[in-house]
């Protein structure tokens, strides 16, 4: 099963990407859909709603007036905050429910109006947001929805900023076109990432990586910092840090577009506790138990854990290695090397693109042929460590 987090702003065309998905075989599990159904008559949900904001949210025959309420509760903070304190237990329940239902190989779409609002984006291995200029939307509400300028504007400063939607979205869908270019947009997502991605989890298989050498991209902390939370979510206590390692975490400096990242644990046992919830995250277990450079004869205090990321669209490795092992501390060593010794940087980034010439069929190749210049790092790297009391 794959799960997606589908939000965007009030107006954006959230629903018309969803229906696009649900054409082509998603489950969608809607939120407004399912937020509606709480309240109905009857529900403990429409109680609890009265028993806050009183009688005058309902309608003559029982039902909620939607208007009332978000009149009442919409422009103040702490009504606001009410209203969500009700409605998301209830929500995310029967979210559940209907999730629990599917079938395992299914690809289950969750239409989340207030994804970022509620912090829920890195319980999702894709986060897709859909978007439109302000303006855009204010138009589409007061024309096509009925709503008044100054409830239309109301409705879109209580939701999240453009800044917050765009800090967790691993996919951005730009609907300031027509209707018909955004549903062209969803089925060339769908197609090009969603199913594949879904296959990969359904076949416990890792997106290929293909070894080539990129210039260095602006955004790699950005991703990571949105892969670090979900590892982060989906590891909890278990984790006792997670860190954007690799040449992605250097600033400048060119890599490979795959984004490695280190999952420190208290043992071995502890990272095979955690197969099923990476797994369930996007992250399949792969080859790969013991690091190549091993500078010592204790091989054992090399071993790690190995998994990768099954989205096609964002290639990632996720290292799980032990608290203090050498390891785990040199992968955090070489980063911050790296980032404070130019010369060492411009060292090894003409040993990459030296070797990324020889034109490696996989990583394993593009690794094992840096390995003699990251032995001898490996001794400088330390005693730069030593001289500056560097400490991971």
């Amino acid at each position: 099963m794959l799960r997606i987090g589908l939000t965007g702003g009030i107006g954006a065309g959230k629903s018309t990407v969803s229906s696009t998905f649900s054409e082509l075989g998603g489950i969608v599990v809607d939120g407004d859909v399912i937020a509606r159904e709480v309240v109905e008559p009857g529900t403990e949900g429409l109680a609890a709603l009265v028993e806050a904001f009183g009688s005058e949210i309902l309608l003559p025959d029982g039902a909620l007036n939607r208007p009332a309420l978000a009149a009442v509760a919409f422009p103040d903070d702490e009504k606001r905050a009410t209203l969500n304190g009700i409605m998301h237990p209830l929500v995310g329940k029967r979210r559940a429910e209907l999730i629990e239902a599917a079938p395992a190989d299914a690809v289950i779409v969750e239409d989340i109006p207030l994804l970022v609002e509620s912090q829920m984006a890195p319980l999702f291995p894709l986060v897709i947001v859909v978007d439109a200029d302000e303006e855009v939307r204010l138009r589409r509400l007061i024309e096509h929805r009925g709503f008044s300028e100054a409830d239309a504007r109301a409705r879109i400063a209580a939701q999240a900023t453009e800044e917050q939607r765009r800090a967790v979205a691993d996919v951005w869908l730009d609907n300031s076109g027509t209707a018909a270019d955004l549903v062209a947009a969803a089925k060339a997502l769908w197609h090009d990432r969603i199913a594949p991605f879904a296959h990969n989890v359904e076949t416990s298989t890792p997106a290929r990586a293909v070894p080539r050498l990129v210039p260095a991209d602006s955004t790699w902390p950005d991703q990571a910092r949105r892969i670090v939370n979900r590892l982060r979510t989906a590891c909890g206590h278990r984790a006792t840090r997670v860190d954007h390692i690799g040449s992605t975490a250097v600033p400048g400096l060119d890599a490979k577009d795959v984004v490695d990242v280190q999952v420190t644990v208290a043992s071995l046992d502890v990272a095979d506790e955690l197969a099923d919830a990476l797994m369930a995250a996007g992250y399949p277990k792969v080859d790969g138990q013991t690091d190549d450079v091993a500078h010592s004869d204790d091989v054992a205090s090399w071993q790690k854990r190995l998994y990768a990321s099954a989205d096609p669209g964002r290639p990632t490795n996720v290292h799980l290695r032990v608290d203090g092992w050498p390891n785990q501390r040199f992968a955090l060593l070489f980063r911050d090397w790296l980032v404070a010794n130019a010369d060492e940087r411009a060292g090894y980034l003409a040993l990459k693109r030296a070797v990324a010439a020889e034109e490696h069929e996989t990583t394993g190749d593009y690794a094992e042929a840096k390995e003699p210049w990251l032995v001898d790092a490996y001794r400088r790297a330390w005693e730069w460590a030593d001289a500056t009391g560097w400490q991971p």
